[in-house]
Order: structure tokens, then sequence, then C-alpha cells
């Protein structure tokens, strides 16, 4: 027998053997079985807050008109985007704690991939689209409601849903095409693009690489640019002789800073390293849990709009539930 031929025998024998792995196991936090229950129930309770918090901010937006201003149409978008994102991950992260089921099928991990990297890209060029809106308002506070129009106000929350499919797309395909014929064990809670490279039976340099270049465009770029925004805010804040207009001016992009700057913290220091690393599960609980469920009380505890439409919606109930009973009074009678 040619040496040619033995090589391509001893090659389809290695291809007929190798197994193919068609789901995934997601260890999340088994190594640390105490703290299983407490886990579940922090976690469940950041669910339930961030759930109930962005829809009561969806809520309130909607039904009071003087919040139906360009800055609350992002919000809402960000609200309704925060309840999509944490629904991705956290429903099967609350099953893998109970050890109700830790497998996902191959097709539903990279399904989960994808959209959250969808949403993850998204919300980063939203808060850059945000920074672009509070920088606009307080730079030309005149032209403002000329410029930022509602066809505008729809493209621009359009555009990072676009960029999310376009960025999210390109290593996630790429990976997914990988042999996985050896460990099928993922040390995450969710499938992430850095642990499900890391059991990759074939070379994943070419998915490393793109994956660098999806972080650099899907985080890197959106922060440059709402760091540009805010120097320049800034810049204009100083000029500001008088004290309370550098409050009343700064106040209006406080709430978004905070959120931002959160964000961003822990999502690039994650992202920053693409083969991942040990503790990049516990950062990313940070960022896809716990931040999402801070928001909603960071936009009503800071921000004077929502906690006056607050009260306002408060004293509308109280009122109503004394007409009704007034009402159920006077025809007892």
């Amino acid at each position: 027998m040619s040496k040619s031929r033995m090589e391509l025998l001893i090659y389809k024998t290695h291809q007929f053997n190798k197994t193919v792995a068609t789901e995934f196991y997601l260890l999340a936090f088994s190594n640390l079985q105490n703290l299983q229950i407490l886990i579940f129930i922090s976690v469940l309770l950041a669910f339930i807050s961030c759930v109930v918090g962005n829809s009561a901010i969806l809520v309130l937006i909607r039904h009071n008109r003087s919040l139906h201003t360009p800055m609350y149409f992002f919000i809402c978008n960000f609200a309704a985007l925060e309840i999509i994102f944490v629904s991705i991950t956290v429903p099967k992260l609350l099953a893998n704690l109970l050890e109700a089921s830790r497998t996902i099928s191959f097709i539903g991990c990279f399904a989960q991939m994808y959209t959250f990297h969808i949403l993850g890209v998204g919300e980063c060029y939203l808060l850059a689209v945000m920074a672009f809106d509070r920088d606009l308002a307080i730079n030309n506070p005149l032209k403002y409601t000329n410029i930022m129009h509602k066809v505008l106000c729809i493209e621009l929350a359009a555009a990072p849903w676009l960029m999310g499919f376009i960025i999210a797309a390109i290593p996630t395909i790429v990976t997914a095409k990988l042999d996985f014929c050896g460990p099928n064990k993922v040390n995450h809670f969710f499938c992430d693009l850095a642990p499900i490279q890391n059991i990759a039976c074939s070379n994943s340099l070419v998915s490393n690489l793109l994956t660098s270049s999806a972080v650099v465009f899907g985080t890197m770029v959106p922060f440059v640019i709402i760091l540009g925004f805010y120097i320049h805010i800034i810049a204009v804040i100083s000029r500001i002789k008088s004290t309370i207009g550098k409050q009343k001016a700064f106040s209006t992009c406080s709430c978004h800073l905070i959120v931002a700057g959160m964000f961003y913290c822990s999502a690039i220091v994650v992202y920053a390293r693409p083969k991942g690393s040990h503790h990049d599960k516990f950062l990313a609980l940070i960022y896809t849990v716990i931040i999402p469920s801070l928001n909603p009380f960071i936009y009503t505890l800071r921000n004077k709009d929502v906690r006056v439409a607050l009260q306002k919606s408060k004293l509308l109930k109280v009122l109503c539930q004394n007409r009704i009973s007034s009402q159920q009074s006077h025809s007892h009678r």
C-alpha cells in the first residue's frame, strides 16, 4: 500500500472514530456547592428587580406626556433591551443553580451566544447614542428639538440593533464551525465566545482574532465615542459661570454616565481578554444580572423628572381611588 493511501486511510479512520459534541454542559457555579441556594436567591431577586423595574419605567414613560422627549425615548429603548438582555441568560442560570438542567444543545448554545452578543453590542451603541443626545441637548438647547425629530430618534434607536446583528454574526459563525470533539464542559453560566473556543478541538486562532476584532468594534469604539462626547460636555459645563446652571446641566447626564461607567468597567475587563479566565463568569454576573437590576433605580432615584412623574402618578392613583369610593358610597345611598 502506498504512503499516500495509508495516510488517507488513517485520516478516514480518525474522522470515523471522532465524536462530535451535540450539547454542552454549563458548569456555572457548580464548584461553589455550599453557595448554590444563596446565589440562586440573589440572582432571582436581581432578575425580578430588573424586569419589574424596567417594565415600570416603560409604563411610566408611556403614560406621562411630560416624559415624551428624545431622552426618555432612548431610556425606553434601553429599558426594553435590558429586559430581553437578562432573559437570555438568567432563566438558564437559575435552572442550572437548581441542578434542573445544566446541559444546552449545540444549536441552543449558539443561538444564545448570538442573541446575547447582539444585545450586548446594541447596548454599547445605544449608550453612545444616549451620550450624543445629552451632548446635543447641553450644547445646542435651542436647536435640540428641531434636530432630534421623531424620524431621527427612530433611526438612532434602530442603529444599535443593526450594529449588533452585524458585529455579533461573524465571530459566532466562525466559532460554530470549529470542531467540538473533546470535552463539552463549559466553565461559564452561558454560552460565551471565549469559553466555547477554549474547548474546541480545532485551531481557534482565527475565531480568537475575529472575537478580538468584534470586541474592538462592539465595545471599544462606542466607549471612545461616549468618552469623546463627555469630554465635550464637561468642557461646555466648565464654561458655565452659574453654579446652579452647572448642576442643572450635569444632572441631565449624570444617570447615563453612572450606567455607562458601571457597564463598561465590567464588560471591558472580560472582553479585553478573548481567551477568558477563571474569574470572567463572576465579572459577567455583574454586567448581565446585577447592573441591569440597578439601572431602573438609578434612573428613578437620581432623575428629577422621573421622580415628579412618579409622584404625579401616585397622586392620580389616590384621586382615582377616592373618586371610585365616593361613587360607590353614593350608589349605596
